[in-house]
Parts: C-alpha cells; structure tokens; sequence
C-alpha cells in the first residue's frame, strides 16, 4: 500500500511539473505575440526564442521568429527561418508567401534567371511532405494494378485502351513521386544549405581569408541560399576557423568562413 502511494505521488508530482512546463512555454509564446503586436520586435524575438528553447520547435514558432526578424530588418535571418519552418511544415503556406516576399526586397546578388525553373519545380516538390509523396506514389501504383487487371482480363476494346494507357500514366505517376518523397526526405535529413546571415560575405578560392585580390572568388549578400559540399576546420593562431565549400548557383562555387552562414 505504501509503494502505490509513493508511486501515486511520484506521477503526481510529474503531472504537475509537466502542466507547470507546458504553462510556462505557452505564456512565453503569448507575451511574445503581445509584444509583436505592440511593435516591440526586439523583445518578441528574445521571448520566442526562449519559447523555442524551452518547448521545442515547431513550423509556427519558426513562422514567428522570421515575421520578428524581417520587422528588425535582418533579412538573412528572416530567410533562414522561413526555411526553417517550410522544412518542418511544407505546407505552411503563410512561411511560404513571406519567404517569396522577403526574398524579393533582399538584394540576393546572384542572377537566379538561367535558375528560374529549377528553383520553381524544387518549390513544388518541396511543398509538399515525403510522407504525402508516399501516399500518392502507393496509390498510384494501387490503380495502376487495377488498371493493369483491367487490360489483361477485360474484352471491351475501350476498356483494354483505358486500362493500356491509364495503367501507363499510373506507373508514371507513381515512380515519380517515389523520387519526389525519395528526394523531400533526403534534404530534410542531409541538412547542407545554409543561408548566408551577414550584410555580405566574400568567399575565397581556398579555406582561408583572402591575402590579396586574386584569392577572392566573388561576394554573396545577405539571405542567399548555399549549398554545402565540404568543409574543412584550420588552425590559425591557436583558434580554430571552419570554412566550407560551398554553391550559389551552377557557376559560383567557393569558399565561405563557417560565422558567415547559418545551416537551415
């Protein structure tokens, strides 16, 4: 009998610590949202920063921290936010509209022109999650069975040509979005694009400051997105500096001191 009471406390006693942490993470949130609302971005930011610490992140708060960023004009960080609650939530449409609009009123300082289409079929397949790919390459493949049925045991010629050519696109339908989810997931887990988060950053020709002008590869500003292919931690001084290789687009390839970016 005195261990059931012990253990009765004991979940007691971790009920309430769990309802007092849960109070405390959700009242970090709200003071944060009436700051927001007060134009006190500063002090918003701080408190919805802590709420992350505190209760974890989410899509939303990641939504919030960015719209607090922009309003203290850190456009960089703004971006990595976004992106950041666009990975946890693809479908975070209002994440999605203010990474657009950010992005436009950024001086990004790559032409994305010869990149436009790739950019926009990247942004379509990531709006949506690997699980939902899954699902609709399963039921693609689902249907393409049935249709596939339909064409082996079925005389009437209109149905053999629907179940012939339906069965097809079905296929089709469903090894792509095999690779659409294959593709979501991969990025989601690699974690190599990072977003430069200072007013600009000259990248180097090798994994060090430039000495002279020969050794300077060209200048990203703030907000672009890179994409990490390698990197290499020197020894300068006895203090250590991380640099990594890194991609803008196809022809701008260098490398960037590891303080000037911010993995997303």
């Amino acid at each position: 009998m005195e261990v059931r009471n012990k253990i009765m406390i004991l979940c007691c006693t971790l009920a309430c610590m769990f309802i007092s942490y849960s109070a405390n993470a959700q009242s970090l949130s709200e003071k944060a949202s009436e700051a927001y609302n007060k134009d006190d971005f500063g002090t918003a930011l701080k408190l919805y920063l802590d709420a992350a610490k505190e209760d974890g992140t989410s899509s939303e708060l990641y939504y919030n921290i960015g719209n607090s960023y922009y309003k203290l004009d850190k456009n960089g960080m703004a971006i990595l936010y976004y992106e950041r609650a666009l990975l946890l939530d693809p479908n975070n449409k209002d994440a999605r509209s203010n990474l657009e609009f950010v992005k436009s009123k950024a001086n990004l300082n790559i032409d994305t022109g010869a990149t436009y289409w790739k950019d926009s079929l990247e942004a379509s397949v990531k709006s949506m999650s690997s699980s939902l790919w899954g699902a609709i390459a399963v039921i693609s493949f689902i249907l393409f069975i049935i249709l596939l049925v339909i064409y082996i045991f079925v005389d009437t010629i209109i149905l053999r040509k629907i179940g012939f050519f339906g069965g097809g696109l079905m296929l089709i339908c469903s090894i792509v979005a095999n690779i659409c989810a294959f593709y979501v997931k991969s990025q989601a887990e690699a974690r190599n694009q990072a977003i430069v988060v200072i007013p600009s950053a000259t990248l180097s020709t090798s994994p060090r400051l430039p000495k002279d002008k020969t050794e300077e590869a060209f200048m990203l500003n703030e907000g672009v997105k890179v994409e990490i292919v390698d990197s290499v931690t020197n020894t300068v001084s006895d203090k250590k500096e991380k640099w990594y290789d890194v991609k803008a687009d196809e022809t701008h390839r260098a490398w960037i001191n590891a303080d000037a970016i911010e993995i997303i």
